[in-house]
Protein backbone atom coordinates (compact mmCIF):
# COMPACT_ATOMS: atom_id res chain seq x y z
CA UNK A 1 0.00 0.00 0.00
CA UNK A 2 2.55 2.30 0.91
CA UNK A 3 4.50 1.98 -2.72
CA UNK A 4 1.25 2.68 -3.98
CA UNK A 5 0.43 5.57 -2.07
CA UNK A 6 3.76 7.00 -3.21
CA UNK A 7 2.99 6.18 -6.74
CA UNK A 8 -0.26 8.27 -6.14
CA UNK A 9 1.51 11.19 -4.84
CA UNK A 10 3.63 11.88 -7.86
CA UNK A 11 0.83 11.25 -10.23
CA UNK A 12 -1.25 14.34 -8.29
CA UNK A 13 1.63 16.03 -8.60
CA UNK A 14 2.08 16.24 -12.01
CA UNK A 15 -1.10 17.00 -12.61
CA UNK A 16 -1.03 19.95 -10.53
CA UNK A 17 2.16 21.33 -12.05
CA UNK A 18 0.27 20.62 -15.56
CA UNK A 19 -2.95 22.39 -14.03
CA UNK A 20 -0.63 25.50 -13.10
CA UNK A 21 1.04 25.97 -16.13
CA UNK A 22 -2.13 25.62 -18.25
CA UNK A 23 -3.52 28.57 -16.03
CA UNK A 24 -0.42 30.62 -16.47
CA UNK A 25 -0.47 30.11 -20.23
CA UNK A 26 -3.68 30.79 -20.93
CA UNK A 27 -3.47 33.71 -18.32
CA UNK A 28 -0.45 34.99 -20.32
CA UNK A 29 -2.48 34.20 -23.84
CA UNK A 30 -5.24 36.41 -22.21
CA UNK A 31 -2.90 39.06 -20.95
CA UNK A 32 -1.13 39.56 -24.25
CA UNK A 33 -4.66 39.63 -26.35
CA UNK A 34 -5.74 42.49 -24.27
CA UNK A 35 -2.39 44.41 -24.80
CA UNK A 36 -2.15 43.88 -28.80
CA UNK A 37 -6.09 45.03 -28.78
CA UNK A 38 -5.62 47.90 -26.62
CA UNK A 39 -2.27 49.22 -28.77
CA UNK A 40 -4.38 48.23 -32.50
CA UNK A 41 -7.03 50.20 -30.93
CA UNK A 42 -5.20 53.25 -29.29
CA UNK A 43 -3.63 53.22 -32.87
CA UNK A 44 -6.61 53.69 -35.00
CA UNK A 45 -7.77 56.75 -32.66
CA UNK A 46 -4.35 58.24 -33.24
CA UNK A 47 -3.81 57.35 -36.56
CA UNK A 48 -4.32 60.54 -39.33
CA UNK A 49 -5.88 60.65 -42.90
CA UNK A 50 -6.67 58.53 -44.85
CA UNK A 51 -5.10 54.60 -44.03
CA UNK A 52 -2.45 52.86 -42.49
CA UNK A 53 0.59 54.47 -44.41
CA UNK A 54 0.05 58.03 -42.73
CA UNK A 55 0.03 56.55 -39.50
CA UNK A 56 2.49 59.04 -37.26
CA UNK A 57 2.28 62.58 -38.74
CA UNK A 58 -0.67 63.60 -36.77
CA UNK A 59 2.46 66.23 -36.13
CA UNK A 60 1.18 67.76 -39.51
CA UNK A 61 -1.97 69.01 -37.42
CA UNK A 62 -2.27 72.82 -36.89
CA UNK A 63 -1.39 74.33 -33.54
CA UNK A 64 -3.65 77.43 -31.79
CA UNK A 65 -7.17 76.01 -31.49
CA UNK A 66 -8.51 74.87 -28.41
CA UNK A 67 -11.33 73.25 -29.98
CA UNK A 68 -12.12 69.32 -29.56
CA UNK A 69 -9.61 66.97 -31.72
CA UNK A 70 -12.13 64.71 -33.84
CA UNK A 71 -10.05 62.16 -35.91
CA UNK A 72 -12.48 60.71 -38.91
CA UNK A 73 -9.46 58.82 -40.35
CA UNK A 74 -9.70 60.18 -43.90
CA UNK A 75 -9.43 63.79 -41.61
CA UNK A 76 -9.19 65.33 -38.58
CA UNK A 77 -10.73 68.46 -37.20
CA UNK A 78 -11.04 70.86 -34.39
CA UNK A 79 -14.50 71.42 -33.86
CA UNK A 80 -15.62 74.96 -32.40
CA UNK A 81 -18.57 74.98 -30.17
CA UNK A 82 -19.41 78.63 -30.08
CA UNK A 83 -20.01 78.58 -33.92
CA UNK A 84 -20.97 74.70 -34.30
CA UNK A 85 -18.69 73.65 -37.16
CA UNK A 86 -15.00 72.88 -37.45
CA UNK A 87 -12.04 75.86 -36.75
CA UNK A 88 -10.16 73.56 -39.03
CA UNK A 89 -10.00 70.64 -41.05
CA UNK A 90 -6.75 68.65 -42.15
CA UNK A 91 -5.78 65.89 -44.31
CA UNK A 92 -2.91 64.36 -46.65
CA UNK A 93 -4.17 64.54 -50.08
CA UNK A 94 -2.49 61.86 -52.57
CA UNK A 95 -2.42 61.14 -56.30
CA UNK A 96 -2.83 57.20 -55.66
CA UNK A 97 -6.08 58.12 -53.96
CA UNK A 98 -7.56 60.04 -56.69
CA UNK A 99 -6.81 57.96 -59.45
CA UNK A 100 -9.29 55.08 -57.75
CA UNK A 101 -12.60 54.63 -58.42
CA UNK A 102 -15.29 56.83 -56.90
CA UNK A 103 -18.27 55.42 -55.14
CA UNK A 104 -21.71 57.17 -55.54
CA UNK A 105 -22.40 60.03 -53.63
CA UNK A 106 -25.38 59.70 -51.00
CA UNK A 107 -25.96 63.58 -49.32
CA UNK A 108 -25.94 61.81 -45.97
CA UNK A 109 -25.74 64.80 -43.90
CA UNK A 110 -26.06 64.16 -40.50
CA UNK A 111 -24.81 64.89 -36.79
CA UNK A 112 -21.53 63.71 -35.59
CA UNK A 113 -21.34 61.47 -32.99
CA UNK A 114 -18.51 61.87 -32.01
CA UNK A 115 -18.98 65.78 -31.05
CA UNK A 116 -19.74 65.05 -27.25
CA UNK A 117 -20.88 68.54 -26.80
CA UNK A 118 -23.15 67.54 -29.91
CA UNK A 119 -23.25 69.27 -33.37
CA UNK A 120 -25.12 71.21 -35.91
CA UNK A 121 -28.35 69.48 -37.26
CA UNK A 122 -29.98 68.80 -40.25
CA UNK A 123 -33.18 71.37 -38.98
CA UNK A 124 -30.33 74.01 -38.80
CA UNK A 125 -29.57 74.55 -42.12
CA UNK A 126 -33.21 73.56 -43.43
CA UNK A 127 -34.75 76.77 -45.13
CA UNK A 128 -31.64 78.70 -44.00
CA UNK A 129 -31.26 79.57 -47.64
CA UNK A 130 -27.58 78.41 -47.14
CA UNK A 131 -25.58 75.43 -49.05
CA UNK A 132 -24.20 72.51 -46.35
CA UNK A 133 -20.57 73.43 -47.33
CA UNK A 134 -18.28 70.98 -47.19
CA UNK A 135 -14.50 71.63 -45.06
CA UNK A 136 -13.40 68.51 -46.46
CA UNK A 137 -14.37 67.63 -49.67
CA UNK A 138 -16.81 64.21 -50.59
CA UNK A 139 -14.56 64.29 -54.07
CA UNK A 140 -11.37 64.01 -52.28
CA UNK A 141 -12.26 60.69 -50.20
CA UNK A 142 -14.79 59.38 -53.15
CA UNK A 143 -12.06 56.21 -53.43
CA UNK A 144 -13.32 55.24 -50.16
CA UNK A 145 -17.18 54.57 -49.37
CA UNK A 146 -16.42 54.82 -45.62
CA UNK A 147 -14.00 57.75 -45.48
CA UNK A 148 -16.56 59.47 -47.99
CA UNK A 149 -19.50 59.08 -46.01
CA UNK A 150 -17.65 60.86 -42.85
CA UNK A 151 -17.28 64.13 -45.10
CA UNK A 152 -21.15 64.63 -44.68
CA UNK A 153 -21.05 64.53 -40.88
CA UNK A 154 -22.10 68.07 -39.53
CA UNK A 155 -18.65 68.84 -37.51
CA UNK A 156 -17.20 69.24 -41.43
CA UNK A 157 -19.76 71.33 -42.67
CA UNK A 158 -20.15 75.30 -42.96
CA UNK A 159 -23.18 77.37 -43.84
CA UNK A 160 -21.74 79.07 -47.30
CA UNK A 161 -23.71 81.25 -49.70
CA UNK A 162 -25.00 79.29 -52.80
CA UNK A 163 -22.88 81.22 -55.20
CA UNK A 164 -19.26 80.72 -53.20
CA UNK A 165 -20.26 77.10 -52.63
CA UNK A 166 -21.01 76.22 -55.92
CA UNK A 167 -19.07 78.82 -57.62
CA UNK A 168 -15.30 79.83 -56.57
CA UNK A 169 -15.07 77.19 -54.02
CA UNK A 170 -15.93 74.82 -56.35
CA UNK A 171 -13.59 75.96 -58.35
CA UNK A 172 -10.87 75.89 -55.44
CA UNK A 173 -11.26 72.00 -54.52
CA UNK A 174 -11.39 71.04 -58.29
CA UNK A 175 -7.89 72.85 -58.46
CA UNK A 176 -6.56 71.17 -55.42
CA UNK A 177 -7.61 67.56 -56.54
CA UNK A 178 -5.52 68.73 -60.02
CA UNK A 179 -2.68 69.49 -58.16
CA UNK A 180 -2.48 66.97 -55.54
CA UNK A 181 -2.88 64.52 -59.04
CA UNK A 182 0.37 66.70 -60.58
CA UNK A 183 2.70 66.51 -57.25
CA UNK A 184 1.47 63.24 -55.93
CA UNK A 185 1.02 64.47 -52.39
CA UNK A 186 -1.06 67.85 -50.99
CA UNK A 187 -1.38 68.70 -47.27
CA UNK A 188 -4.42 70.27 -46.66
CA UNK A 189 -5.71 72.47 -44.11
CA UNK A 190 -9.51 74.19 -44.38
CA UNK A 191 -11.56 76.29 -42.58
CA UNK A 192 -13.87 79.69 -42.17
CA UNK A 193 -12.52 82.69 -40.80
CA UNK A 194 -13.67 82.39 -37.13
CA UNK A 195 -11.46 85.56 -35.49
CA UNK A 196 -13.97 87.91 -37.73
CA UNK A 197 -17.46 88.37 -36.25
CA UNK A 198 -20.53 86.34 -38.30
CA UNK A 199 -22.02 87.33 -41.00
CA UNK A 200 -25.07 85.86 -38.82
CA UNK A 201 -26.62 82.73 -37.43
CA UNK A 202 -28.78 79.68 -39.05
CA UNK A 203 -30.79 77.17 -36.78
CA UNK A 204 -33.05 78.26 -33.92
CA UNK A 205 -31.34 75.62 -31.24
CA UNK A 206 -27.63 75.81 -32.36
CA UNK A 207 -27.22 78.98 -33.67
CA UNK A 208 -24.77 77.90 -36.49
CA UNK A 209 -22.55 80.61 -36.98
CA UNK A 210 -21.94 82.06 -41.30
CA UNK A 211 -18.23 82.92 -41.66
CA UNK A 212 -17.19 86.21 -43.63
CA UNK A 213 -14.54 83.86 -45.67
CA UNK A 214 -13.03 81.06 -45.51
CA UNK A 215 -9.22 80.01 -46.03
CA UNK A 216 -7.32 77.20 -47.39
CA UNK A 217 -3.83 76.04 -47.03
CA UNK A 218 -1.75 73.88 -49.30
CA UNK A 219 1.50 72.23 -48.10
CA UNK A 220 3.63 70.14 -50.96
CA UNK A 221 6.95 69.11 -49.79
CA UNK A 222 8.36 66.53 -52.90
CA UNK A 223 11.66 67.22 -53.25
CA UNK A 224 12.60 69.83 -55.02
CA UNK A 225 9.74 71.52 -55.22
CA UNK A 226 8.85 72.39 -51.59
CA UNK A 227 6.18 74.61 -52.01
CA UNK A 228 2.83 76.30 -50.15
CA UNK A 229 0.28 78.37 -50.73
CA UNK A 230 -2.83 79.70 -49.26
CA UNK A 231 -5.97 81.47 -49.72
CA UNK A 232 -8.61 83.69 -48.11
CA UNK A 233 -11.75 84.02 -50.19
CA UNK A 234 -15.06 85.73 -48.97
CA UNK A 235 -18.17 83.91 -48.10
CA UNK A 236 -20.18 85.07 -51.23
CA UNK A 237 -20.03 85.24 -55.08
CA UNK A 238 -17.08 86.33 -56.90
CA UNK A 239 -15.79 87.20 -60.38
CA UNK A 240 -12.23 87.63 -59.59
CA UNK A 241 -9.54 85.05 -60.86
CA UNK A 242 -8.70 82.55 -57.85
CA UNK A 243 -4.73 83.91 -58.02
CA UNK A 244 -6.44 87.08 -56.79
CA UNK A 245 -7.39 85.39 -53.68
CA UNK A 246 -3.44 84.06 -53.27
CA UNK A 247 -2.07 85.31 -49.92
CA UNK A 248 0.84 83.61 -47.76
CA UNK A 249 0.60 81.01 -45.04
CA UNK A 250 2.20 83.67 -42.67
CA UNK A 251 -1.21 85.87 -43.61
CA UNK A 252 -3.95 82.95 -42.87
CA UNK A 253 -1.66 82.40 -39.81
CA UNK A 254 -1.87 86.13 -38.70
CA UNK A 255 -5.61 86.49 -39.80
CA UNK A 256 -7.06 82.87 -37.93
CA UNK A 257 -3.93 82.72 -35.25
CA UNK A 258 -3.45 79.19 -36.39
CA UNK A 259 0.42 77.68 -37.14
CA UNK A 260 0.89 75.32 -39.67
CA UNK A 261 3.05 72.91 -40.25
CA UNK A 262 5.41 74.05 -37.18
CA UNK A 263 6.13 70.65 -35.98
CA UNK A 264 6.52 69.63 -39.95
CA UNK A 265 8.99 71.77 -41.37
CA UNK A 266 12.94 72.84 -40.44
CA UNK A 267 12.62 76.72 -39.32
CA UNK A 268 14.57 77.92 -41.99
CA UNK A 269 12.22 75.96 -44.53
CA UNK A 270 9.30 76.99 -42.69
CA UNK A 271 9.98 80.57 -43.49
CA UNK A 272 10.70 80.29 -46.70
CA UNK A 273 7.39 78.41 -47.90
CA UNK A 274 4.94 80.49 -45.73
CA UNK A 275 6.36 83.70 -46.47
CA UNK A 276 5.75 83.52 -50.05
CA UNK A 277 2.57 84.04 -52.05
CA UNK A 278 3.61 83.34 -55.71
CA UNK A 279 0.32 81.84 -56.96
CA UNK A 280 2.73 81.24 -60.63
CA UNK A 281 4.26 77.83 -58.93
CA UNK A 282 0.94 76.50 -59.10
CA UNK A 283 -1.06 75.67 -62.36
CA UNK A 284 -4.15 77.67 -62.70
CA UNK A 285 -7.39 76.76 -64.85
CA UNK A 286 -8.69 79.37 -67.40
CA UNK A 287 -10.94 77.03 -68.16
CA UNK A 288 -12.45 76.26 -64.92
CA UNK A 289 -12.57 80.11 -64.61
CA UNK A 290 -14.74 80.78 -67.37
CA UNK A 291 -17.02 78.00 -66.46
CA UNK A 292 -17.61 79.22 -62.76
CA UNK A 293 -17.83 82.89 -64.39
CA UNK A 294 -20.67 81.53 -67.01
CA UNK A 295 -22.79 78.72 -65.18
CA UNK A 296 -21.61 78.19 -61.63
CA UNK A 297 -22.29 81.31 -60.17
CA UNK A 298 -25.47 81.25 -61.77
CA UNK A 299 -26.82 78.87 -59.72
CA UNK A 300 -30.16 79.42 -58.08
Amino acid sequence: MAKLRRNHTPQRGGAASAGTILKVGLFALILFALVWAFESWNGARTQVPGSSEYAGEAWFLPAGSDGAIIDHHGFVLSYNEDWEQADWVAYILTRDHLEREWGERDDNFRADPLVTTGSADLADYRGSGYDRGHLAPFADFAWNDTLADATFYLSNVSPQARQFNQGVWRELEELVRDWAKTDDRLYVVTGPVITQPPKGYIGRDNRVAIPTAYFKVLLDLEEPRQKGIAFLIPNEVSFRPLPEYVVSIDSVEAVTGLDFFGDLLPPDLEAAIESSANPDFWRFSKQKYDRRVNQWNNVK
